[in-house]
């Protein structure tokens, strides 16, 4: 099974410049991948394609020799830096995290979400914290391919140590692909066995 990018080409309009030309991904079930590169190179972008948030000009996006579906549960998801950018803030966080789908109990331990956070509002919690239940909110049933943009750049060291160690250990045990989109080389070769260099 493979999340793959054929020929992406990307522009907001006809006559702006090209974001992305040709470019081609592949990520395969269980492997870590970086997407690595400085910023203003086009990651972001193909991460949103990949994710099927946007359509690209050019080229097309496969899962498993399949379209990413419309409707329903995505096998892609994608988590952002900015978890609060993610969430609506007129909502607790237990409405938050269950918005498309009921999170489980060992989703929540592994997240390392403590109970009392779900009565809080998305003001009264730190970054990590909500980057917490955004990535619990992306772990649903289906899910295969898991892409990170830049999750841990906005939290302290130690914060970003557990995030990731937290979202490695799931993606090993459940099998999922894992793309890893920075502008961090250390970062990149620490926690993937390949890195794609964009730009």
């Amino acid at each position: 099974m493979r999340l793959e990018a054929k020929n992406i080409s990307f522009r907001y309009q006809k006559n702006s410049p090209w974001i992305l030309r040709h470019v081609d991904l592949t990520v395969r079930a269980g492997e870590r991948v970086a997407l690595l590169g400085p910023s203003g190179q086009g990651k972001s972008t193909l991460a949103k394609i990949l994710a099927g948030y946007i359509q690209p000009v050019e080229g097309e996006v496969r899962w498993d020799g399949q379209a990413l579906p419309q409707t329903g549960f995505c096998p892609v998801q994608m988590i952002s830096q900015h978890p609060e950018r993610a969430v609506n803030p007129r909502w607790k966080m237990a409405r938050t995290v269950n918005e498309g789908w009921q999170v489980d109990e060992e989703t929540l331990r592994d997240m390392g979400i403590e109970r009392e956070w779900m009565k809080r509002w998305p003001s009264e919690l730190s970054g990590g914290e909500l980057q917490r239940f955004c990535i619990a909110r992306a772990l649903g049933p289906g899910l295969k391919f898991l892409i990170c943009d830049e999750i841990s750049t906005m939290l302290d060291v130690i914060t970003q140590a557990q995030i990731w160690q937290k979202v490695l250990a799931v993606a090993e045990r459940e099998h999922l692909g894992l793309l890893v989109v920075t502008h961090n080389k250390a970062l990149a070769e620490r926690v993937c066995q390949r890195v794609v260099r964009l730009g």
